[in-house]
């Protein structure tokens, strides 16, 4: 009865997110909706309910291409070696790092951008290799990295490159996940290769359906034995904001 109680409250809570994040996805409030919907997703996924992670895929999907289009917009892009003080605030644009700076600073820089509500698009690249060709990557739960051509004139690197730059990073991100394990585990995979590259859409889109094929397996043979059931309240954020 206990553990019901417990489901029905993540449920309601989980809903209630999700219902904010749409809400503020039409308000054109896409931090807020990405803040949110991750925030269900993180609950979803702990208590193992595949369907509700596939239905929050769309917005938080659809906030993240609006945050990237309204950085690519702007034209602007910037080639950093130094991270900017962390008392400045971030300008909207394009940002190529480029070493010193590594996989990690990508990752801090897009973190801090997020807390200021800045829109930026981040590409992490690391020394030429010695067939010329310029690797790329992102750390995050799991570290991602590919080889791609540098731009035509490499002392002039355009936002064009960047974006095919950060689509094969994507694409890498989703070949590394094995297909022949079983779809929860596939899950797992996705979900830590879209924390690591989290603008690229065909990830979002392979999650969502490996979650609709989970939960109609869950639905068809119940979860497996090996999968941890879900987590008691006192693990689990259900504090509803009214409370807080």
């Amino acid at each position: 009865m206990a553990a019901t109680r417990s489901r029905a409250a993540t449920a309601q809570k989980i809903d209630e997110l999700m219902e904010r994040a749409s809400r503020a996805l039409a308000e054109t409030r896409y931090f807020e909706c990405e803040r949110l919907a991750l925030e269900a997703l993180d609950l979803a996924h702990a208590s193992h309910d595949y369907d509700r992670m596939a239905r929050l895929l769309l917005p938080l999907q659809e906030a993240r291409r609006q945050k990237r289009l309204a950085a690519i917009d702007t034209g602007k892009l910037y080639r950093i070696s130094e991270l900017p003080s962390a008392t400045r605030k971030l300008k909207p644009g394009c940002y190529l790092i480029e070493p010193p700076l590594v996989g990690a600073d990508g990752r801090d820089l897009r973190d801090r951008a997020n807390q200021q509500e800045v829109p930026v698009f981040i590409v992490v690249r690391e020394p030429k290799t010695r067939l010329g060709d310029w690797p790329i990557v992102m750390i995050g739960p799991v570290t991602v990295r590919t080889k791609v051509e540098p731009p035509e004139k490499e002392e002039a690197p355009d936002i064009a490159w960047m974006i095919e730059a950060a689509e094969a990073l994507g694409e890498e991100a989703l070949s590394t996940v094995d297909p022949q394990a079983d779809i929860f585990e596939q899950v797992e995979q996705l979900l830590d290769r879209l924390g690591t590259v989290t603008e690229h859409e065909k990830l979002h889109q392979a999650l969502e359906a490996a979650c609709r094929e989970a939960a109609a397996e869950v639905a068809r043979s119940g979860l497996p034995t090996d999968r941890h059931a879900p987590k008691d309240d006192d693990e689990l954020d259900l504090e509803s904001d009214d409370d807080m």
